[in-house]
């Protein structure tokens, strides 16, 4: 499996460059997309799902032009938006039987769609409607109609949102047995998921990528280059003005900053970078 993306250009009515010249080559396993909100990564989501069109630029999965043959590619993808709408007084087992029908979907449905409802630990909720499910349980539901049919190319855009912890596992466990054989695209702006989950990753940052590599790649570039301290509050405006601040943090009433430097600041310790470190520096004021 390869999906290849190349000189993507997106430009809203409203005159936001959501895609600026964006090149990504991308094959089986887990890919993180991070980046802040409004980066850029739901256009790019919306563009390889094809439910918009790019300015300029070519998307390949394989061997289908993702904007010439996007049929082709609505067979092999599973897609969970950030937001989705359901149908009202429709139960979970029934909407999801109707998405497998319109997705081509033959042989034993009923069990098919069982089984998936067991994966995402919703069966006992199978004959309550979509519509009054809590948040957590909706986006669960998200999870199984991107997930059956097992799609190639399986994309994710902040599926954690709303899940707590033991969902968020179950969730991650998922994700990692299906990017055995696939690809699966992870959008989100919450770093510890990427950390988790994938091998390959991109930081994007008002519409361009900013990073590509391994996440131990992205720690690389900030080797000896992090420091950090406790501060004092008449001090973080002083800091602030003389330092590159990549972040602060309020830990038991107290501030904590991480700066970038190439020699350290007055009273700062050099610290092991984390990939938090990075997305501050490659995204600033995200």
């Amino acid at each position: 499996m390869k999906l290849i993306i190349n000189n993507l250009h997106k430009q809203y009515a409203n005159g936001v460059k959501a895609l600026d010249n964006v090149n990504l080559e991308i094959n089986n396993g887990m890919f993180g997309l991070l980046g802040p909100n409004g980066a850029g990564k739901s256009s790019l989501m919306r563009s390889i799902a094809t439910l918009q069109t790019i300015d300029s630029g070519s998307i390949l999965f394989n061997d289908i032009d993702v904007e010439k043959q996007p049929d082709d590619l609505r067979k092999q993808l599973g897609y969970l938006p950030q937001e989705f709408g359901v149908y009202p007084k429709i139960s979970a087992y029934d909407m999801l039987h109707h998405i497998a029908i319109l997705k081509g979907l033959e042989g034993d449905l009923k069990n098919l769609v069982n089984d998936m409802l067991q994966k995402v630990n919703l069966y006992e909720a199978r004959k309550k409607n979509v519509s009054e499910f809590s948040g957590g349980m909706r986006q669960r539901f998200g999870i199984a109609q991107a997930l059956i049919g097992n799609p190639s190319l399986l994309i994710v855009d902040e599926p954690t949102a709303g899940l707590d912890p033991t969902e968020r596992n179950r969730f991650h466990n998922i994700l990692a047995e299906l990017a055995e054989d696939k690809i699966v695209i992870l959008s989100t702006h919450i770093v510890q998921d990427v950390i988790e989950l994938c091998n390959d990753m991109a930081i994007i940052h008002k519409g361009q990528v900013r990073f590509k590599g391994s996440p131990n790649d992205a720690l690389d570039m900030l080797k000896e280059k992090v420091y950090g301290r406790m501060v004092e509050k008449e001090e973080i405006e002083t800091i602030k003005a003389t330092e590159n601040v990549l972040s602060e943090k309020l830990i038991a009433g107290k501030t904590y900053l991480n700066i970038y430097s190439e020699s350290g600041g007055k009273g700062f310790e050099a610290k092991k970078p984390d990939l938090e470190d990075v997305f501050f520096h490659l995204c600033p004021q995200a």
